[in-house]
């Protein structure tokens, strides 16, 4: 949905855009008005409950935005990214240490929530954010001894991230920096797999969808050295959008399969909501179900996919109004990072009245079967298009803008078509209509 965290996990649980309730950048919370696929499959008689790193507003009980606000029954989260011996926050308490590695600790909390369902006889919905892999890094010894013997030439380039001592901004050797973040994707490894066998052993498996993807692209304080696709997380070229998605449903994919069909994370609502059959919420949604290609990858998809960076800077400042009471918006786990001052996350959303042209600026992209559009203008004057072949040319060198204009013309205007249903979702009008 976004090649940031915050906003493609609103996209994930709602199956819309961010850009449609304020969710710009990481610190924008999500609206309390948004419907969440908890909120649905509530209505279908499943359990549900959010594991992890939630990043769209606070998780203490009070908040009109925490994960029991966006439907879950239960909830032990943290407002931002977490490492070793996390503090968490069970459904809006106080937030506690936990001693253990992150990944392992959430995941053990959803084997408990299985197991609980499992008593009462409800499927479940369990969404478990990892805060892994996420700098500043940290790992477990036993995980980092498997990558010590990382190249000396590493040591050589420094990157700069989060100090794990004082939660300021230090320059570090790439090679101790690869060395843990490798070990904490180790531990998510072995986390998922203890999951897994956990389904397997407890005759779940083969009805039990697990669908995992990333939130964004590669950050630049890991290297990148041995990809070919162009930027990274925060850009809209695909080192920043694309991204692995991999579902496990035995009951119904039968043989492993890849697909080239391409797909967001605005997917999974419409997806799961027709696997359980719950009707679509009453608003726009950007995400089509992938129910067809389970069986079928070669299918064509029918619906193109947007990526959209608000220019918000341009438009939000001291004068706008916010959307949540502040204070409602002061987050409460702590924070290996300092933000502004401060160990913890402070969250904002504005109300949004007026739409004028500025509003239409931003990076942004639009993919439809083979091509990809791609805008990287902040000013409406000075916006060049570039168009690539991503099927036949995934690191997207050859710009085809000036081969196909016909092709630039009907994408650009479907991409502004899409973009005033966005601005206009983003002044509330939405809401007003189901009200």
């Amino acid at each position: 949905g976004h090649p940031s965290c915050s906003p493609t996990r609103g996209s994930f649980i709602t199956g819309r855009h961010p850009n449609r309730y304020g969710t710009f950048t990481p610190g924008y919370s999500i609206r309390p008005e948004e419907i969440s696929i908890a909120h649905l499959l509530k209505k279908a008689g499943y359990a549900s409950a959010h594991f992890g790193k939630w990043h769209l507003g606070p998780v203490k009980k009070e908040s009109p935005t925490n994960p029991g606000a966006m439907g879950f029954d239960e909830w032990f989260s943290h407002d931002n990214f977490f490492e070793l011996n996390p503090v968490m926050s069970r459904n809006g308490e106080a937030p506690q240490r936990i001693e253990g590695e992150g990944s392992e600790i959430i995941i053990d909390e959803t084997i408990r929530f299985i197991q609980k369902s499992e008593k009462q006889d409800k499927p479940f919905l369990a969404v478990v954010w990892f805060g892994s892999p996420h700098e500043p890094y940290s790992g477990l010894p036993g995980d980092l001894s498997l990558y010590e013997n990382l190249p000396d030439s590493l040591s050589n380039i420094e990157v700069g991230l989060t100090s794990n001592e004082t939660g300021k901004r230090v320059n570090r050797p790439l090679r101790d920096v690869l060395q843990e973040r490798y070990a904490e994707i180790t531990a998510m490894d072995r986390a998922i797999g203890k999951l897994r066998s956990y389904l397997k052993e407890n005759d779940l498996k083969k009805n039990t969808l697990i669908w995992y993807c990333g939130d964004n692209g590669t950050p630049p304080s890991a290297a990148r050295t041995a990809m070919t696709l162009r930027g990274q997380k925060g850009t809209m070229y695909e080192g920043g959008v694309r991204v692995p998605g991999v579902l496990e449903w035995p009951a119904v994919i039968k043989e492993p399969a890849t697909t080239s069909v391409i797909s967001v994370t605005t997917d999974i609502l419409p997806t799961l909501a027709e696997m359980t059959g719950q009707p679509l919420p009453e608003r726009p949604l950007d995400g089509t179900s992938l129910v067809p290609y389970f069986n079928d990858p070669a299918k064509q998809r029918n619906k193109p996919l947007f990526f959209w960076s608000f220019n918000e800077g341009k438009v939000i400042n001291e004068s706008s109004q916010a959307y949540i009471d502040p204070i409602l918006q002061e987050g409460t786990t702590p924070l290996v990072k300092m933000l502004n001052g401060k160990f913890n996350r402070t969250f904002r959303n504005y109300k949004y009245d007026q739409v004028s042209e500025i509003d239409f600026t931003g990076e942004r992209t639009m993919m439809k079967n083979q091509y990809k559009l791609v805008l990287e203008g902040q000013s409406p004057n000075k916006e060049g298009f570039e168009l690539y072949d991503i099927q036949n040319d995934r690191g997207e060198t050859n710009n085809l803008a000036d081969r196909h204009p016909e092709i630039v013309e009907e994408m650009q205007t479907q991409l502004r078509e899409w973009q005033e249903s966005v601005l206009n979702s983003l002044t509330g009008a939405d809401y007003q209509q189901n009200q």
